[in-house]
């Protein structure tokens, strides 16, 4: 166990330099656009991380690297090994959008994520693949919920 803690320590730069693997039913590319979808429990893995859904759409660059990526399902999934700390961070929601450039995924409609012990839901939130950061908002009457652990340390009070 301790041998696997420096890989995971440093999981989000190694993922990156890491190949993706992507399963689908069907693939479509357009050469003169850059844009390739996939139908059909399609999985997108790239090390740590690993994206779930029916329906993928990507935008390659010039040079065929990704640009960005939306993935949409009932629901759409993500998950990433954080570090070894934070361990698997996991996500679902009816859309998923990936920006390369940034890092940032955002989850769209009924957007749940999960991270150490914590839950963040809401209509829409902001996941940073880089950093681990996490931003949730609402929309219309629903509002954002933040659930975390109990402290494990007994000799602390709670909130009265």
């Amino acid at each position: 166990m301790l041998l696997a803690l420096p890989i995971y320590s440093h999981a989000l730069p190694s993922d990156a330099n890491q190949p993706i693997k992507l399963l689908a039913d069907r693939a479509t590319y357009s050469e003169s656009t850059g844009v390739t979808s996939y139908s059909g429990t399609v999985v997108i893995t790239q090390g740590t991380l690993k994206l779930t859904a029916d329906n993928i759409t990507v935008n390659l660059s010039e040079q065929r690297s990704i640009q960005s990526a939306v993935a949409t399902g009932r629901p759409a999934t993500m998950q990433q090994v954080v570090t070894a700390e934070k361990g698997l961070a996991k996500g679902r929601a009816n859309k998923i959008d990936y920006n390369a450039a940034t890092g940032i995924m955002t989850l769209t409609g009924n957007a749940k994520l999960t991270q150490n012990g914590a839950s963040f839901a809401g209509n829409v939130i902001r996941y940073s693949l880089k950093a681990g950061d996490v931003e949730a908002t609402a929309s219309g009457n629903q509002r954002v919920e933040l659930i975390f652990p109990p402290n494990n340390n007994t000799n602390q009070t709670g909130i009265r």
